[in-house]
């Protein structure tokens, strides 16, 4: 019986941690905002992407783009967004597929 409480309290107590405490927030760069949207439209191009526009909106920009259709002749996708937000003297990137942040992140690390 002590066995089972004791578990169950292990338990309550794991759930109780803040989901901030396990650094999940998104990632700042201390990179100019030119090299960022150089490395973004390189990446989604060799992603297989087609970068449609690039917006300049106050402190942000917003890279729109799709998917291409690989030769296969069924069209391309619909136009997705990404953000790039520009903070004092770092950039951080929002609205970003796992995927394509991953190799930002290891191309904005060399």
């Amino acid at each position: 019986m002590r066995m089972r409480i004791s578990v169950a309290l292990l338990l309550l107590a794991g759930l109780a941690m803040p989901a901030a405490a396990q650094g999940k927030g998104p990632k700042k760069y201390a990179v100019s905002t030119d090299q960022a949207l150089v490395v973004t439209k390189d990446v989604l191009v060799k992603q297989g992407y087609e970068v449609v526009r690039v917006e300049n909106r106050g402190r942000d920009y917003v890279v729109w783009y799709r998917r291409g259709n690989k030769g296969r002749g069924k069209g391309k996708g619909p136009p997705v967004r990404m953000v790039i937000h520009r903070d004092v003297d770092r950039v951080v990137f929002l609205e970003t597929p796992s995927a394509v942040l991953v190799d930002i992140d290891v191309r904005l690390k060399l």
